[in-house]
């Protein structure tokens, strides 16, 4: 057994399962809001349909000594699966139906490779096509972030670019990359070179556009502003002029 190849293999899962994972807080406030807001449904349809190819090209069948490949794509799928369904139920009509017609593409593209690979295919040719098509679709999923990369540029803002996301996109991609090296596997270091890649660019936006933090020796330097965010400081400035107007009766 090759050590280092395995031990970045299990390190390409363990990265894996947290960048499928880092959407929940994503989720956990499309739920609460019962709304998508401003959040793109797109990098979870695809990163599925590269969960589903990766898994099916890490299978003994297709490409020997992958299984790693596998098992951790595979769960991603029914992880990637789930936020599709949450996406789509809590998605505007509009967006509701550009997502659906992206899954039902997704799942038909998967089923057209599947079926080809194993009935009109074997051996190397099998590898091959099956590798190109996981490395396609592993560049798109990579790639798929990009829209929300230019909303970041245009709004100067990282509200809707999740950090954990672009941090295990990074790792991830850095992870696989180093596997698909060390095993001479183009299909697996190509477009996990490409995701590395990206996830540090996004890394780079993040922390360029990120919201400072105040200063905390910052306060107010009088009780007018938080008087006035709560609606209080009009009242306060009516009492002296009501004394003044009885000031003045009286001395009439």
């Amino acid at each position: 057994m090759d050590i280092p190849h395995f031990l970045f293999g299990v390190l390409g899962n363990a990265t894996a399962l947290f960048l499928f994972l880092s959407p929940m807080v994503t989720f956990k406030r499309i739920i609460r809001s019962k709304s998508t807001e401003e959040f793109s449904g797109i990098p979870y349809v695809m990163t599925m349909l590269n969960c589903l190819l990766s898994a099916w090209y890490g299978l003994p069948f297709v490409s020997p000594h992958n299984i790693l490949v596998s098992t951790i794509n595979g769960t991603g799928a029914v992880i990637e699966l789930i936020y599709v369904m949450v996406f789509i139920i809590y998605a505007p009509k509009k967006e509701k139906g550009k997502i659906g017609g992206l899954f039902g593409f997704a799942m038909g593209a998967f089923t057209a490779v599947a079926l080809v690979s194993v009935f009109a295919l074997e051996g190397k040719i099998r590898k091959l096509f099956c590798g190109l098509a996981a490395s396609v679709f592993s560049i798109i999923m990579y790639g798929s972030p990009l829209s929300i990369m230019r909303t970041v540029i245009k709004t100067k803002s990282v509200e809707y670019m999740p950090f954990l996301l672009s941090l295990f996109v990074f790792l991830c991609g850095t992870s696989w990359f180093i596997y698909g090296l060390l095993g001479r596997d183009p299909f697996v270091a190509v477009p996990n070179g490409f995701g590395c890649g990206l996830g540090a660019l996004q890394l780079i936006l993040y922390f360029i556009y990120r919201a400072p933090r105040p200063a905390p020796d910052e306060k107010p330097t009088n009780n007018d502003g938080p008087n006035m965010e709560m609606g209080l400081h009009k009242p306060q400035l009516d009492k002296p002029q009501a004394t003044a107007k009885v000031d003045r009766d009286d001395q009439v």
